[in-house]
């Protein structure tokens, strides 16, 4: 089965194409700038045709597009918030079209969302039939979802890969909070009360490959472990992993006056989402708890 991807090079495509090295099977890279080797194909969202010879895409059984720029990365000003939707919901249109006009078609295409759908729901518990949130985060996954259309309807079994928070060692979102905790100085999030759904980084490779290999699963996805866990809850489980006090909170004044909408969507914002459709179709979870998934992420 080869295997298309795109947003390789980040920290959940670079362990993803370990784990499809491992499994033997062949891949063919979607990148911006010039291709390295065989295994890379330039291409360009933005452009028309998004991939020059449009007939190197045949062949391909899979596609896996995980593409999108960093949410919690910056301040979303007006122009930012124009990039985020660039990456995402333009590409995975320029990404689905193509495919769609194949004359072999892959069989599925899984494409990267977030439990950002579900917007700051509190303290309501969410599975993939929860309707979406409000909020521009919440805005941008239903427009990102839907951007998949064109694939859907040339019979391509499209599955929505929810994202949680992914922690795993890298540039991820531990890494972010890793150098303030390591020196003490780490604490909740405002109040701490806000949910906060995870999964381990192997557990999220194990889903994606899972969802590539079970056909009866088709739509939305939650990639989150069973067990989300408040701010607070995860401040003190990485503080007692790190060996630290974490008593210094951030209040969410000084949040939203640094960060602005960001601060309330992506930080403060409380969804307490699970896996129910992973669950139902048989995926077993490696790390269950967040003290096992930030063990394997710090060793």
């Amino acid at each position: 089965m080869r295997c298309l991807v795109s947003g390789s090079s980040g920290m959940l495509g670079t362990a993803l194409r370990g784990a499809l090295a491992a499994q033997s099977i062949p891949m063919l890279q979607l990148v911006r700038r010039p291709p390295s080797g065989k295994d890379e194909l330039q291409w360009n969202p933005a452009a028309s045709p998004p991939v020059a010879d449009i007939a190197a895409l045949e062949g391909c059984a899979a596609a896996i597009h995980l593409s999108g720029a960093n949410v919690a990365s910056r301040r979303w000003t007006r122009s930012w918030r124009r990039e985020m939707t660039r990456s995402r919901v333009d590409s995975t249109l320029a990404l689905a079209t193509s495919l769609a006009s194949l004359h072999t078609p892959p069989q599925v295409l899984l494409v990267a969302s977030a439990i950002g759908i579900y917007g700051n729901r509190g303290e309501e518990l969410l599975d993939e039939d929860s309707s979406p949130g409000v909020g521009f985060l919440a805005d941008l996954c239903t427009r990102w979802e839907a951007a998949a259309q064109p694939a859907v309807d040339a019979g391509i079994r499209v599955v929505h890969l929810r994202f949680g928070v992914v922690l795993g060692p890298g540039k991820g979102a531990l890494a972010q909070m890793l150098p303030l905790f390591r020196l003490g100085l780490g604490g909740t999030l405002g109040n701490g009360r806000q949910w906060m759904s995870w999964i381990s980084l192997a557990d999220a490779i194990s889903a994606i490959l899972f969802a590539l290999q079970t056909p009866q699963l088709t739509g939305a996805i939650n990639l989150t472990a069973p067990h989300p866990v408040t701010n607070a809850q995860f401040t003190s489980a990485l503080a007692r992993q790190l060996h630290r006090p974490a008593i210094l909170p951030a209040p969410a004044f000084a949040l939203r006056l640094a960060l602005g909408q960001m601060a309330d969507e992506a930080l403060l914002a409380s969804a307490r989402v699970l896996p129910a459709r992973l669950l139902h179709a048989g995926f077993h979870f490696q790390h269950n708890t967040v003290e096992e998934a930030l063990a394997a992420a710090l060793g």
